[in-house]
């Protein structure tokens, strides 16, 4: 893949479908469905997915694309591929917490080597340069030029006092009893992978996630933390998180600052 070619048109993507997925958040009403997974849908999940599998389409046509609102993409197989989540935490849309972002990620050998998460509502927006670091966005988001960028890196974690972030809307004892082997100085909670861009910036040290998860939900995180030099490992033996697998399913996993002495399940 073309680094050049890819990061402008990932961002740019990203920024229109967070207009789009912005004009339906400020709507008065909005009908919500269900998938099949009893998960919820809305017109904005499907207005933000037209316009990024559309151009992504027509400008890598040779790349695979997995999406997460076309389910005949879930049966493609492959190991490099664009993968796009056009609205992740759609429950933090519904109740209009602003905890929402745009995920597009490359995958390349099973791993997430570029990606871009924007929070529309947040006004953030992160994303790996061609060269791999990854950077967090300021100013007006204009579609067609960077905006002034800060290179962005883990925290040099003290592991006597950690910060923790876990999600808004998934958290159980099970991530509880794993979080209590650390020693936690304070803990922060985040929807969507907004989590993986916290850790990023040395916001936060570390997130586990002891839960259900699709690639398309953490693979533009993971990218842009790999691209701020952490990491995300299986929950089960700490191995690295591949992509590509079958179904598109994660297993638990644990999203961390490099500095951090990890703990075992």
């Amino acid at each position: 893949m073309n680094y050049d070619a890819l990061i402008p048109v990932i961002r740019k993507l990203a920024l229109e479908a967070g207009d789009k997925i912005m004009e339906i958040y400020g709507e008065d009403d909005f009908d919500v469905k269900t998938k099949s997974d009893e998960s919820p849908v809305t017109a904005a999940d499907e207005a933000a997915d037209a316009i990024i599998s559309a151009s992504l389409r027509a400008a890598f046509p040779d790349v695979m694309l997995v999406t997460e609102e076309q389910v005949a993409t879930h049966t493609t197989t492959g190991d490099t591929f664009l993968i796009v989540d056009p609205l992740d935490g759609t429950r933090e849309f519904v109740h209009r917490r602003g905890d929402f972002t745009v995920n597009i990620a490359m995958v390349e050998g099973g791993v997430p080597t570029r990606g871009v998460v924007y929070a529309p509502a947040k006004g953030r927006m992160f994303f790996t340069q061609a060269d791999g670091q990854s950077v967090e966005e300021t100013g007006a988001f204009d579609k067609d030029v960077v905006g002034d960028v800060t290179p962005i890196n883990v925290a040099t974690s003290d592991n006597a006092a950690l910060m923790v972030v876990a999600s808004k809307s998934h958290r159980d004892q099970a991530t509880d009893d794993y979080i209590n082997k650390y020693d936690v100085k304070d803990m922060k909670s985040a929807g969507s992978s907004l989590k993986f861009c916290l850790v990023a910036t040395g916001e936060a040290d570390l997130y586990p996630r002891l839960g259900r998860t699709m690639e398309w939900d953490t693979a533009a995180g993971h990218a842009v933390l790999a691209g701020a030099g952490g990491a995300v490992v299986r929950f089960d033996d700490l191995t690295p998180l591949t992509y590509g697998k079958d179904t598109y399913a994660n297993p638990f996993f644990i999203a961390y600052a490099s500095s951090v002495d990890l703990k075992p399940a």
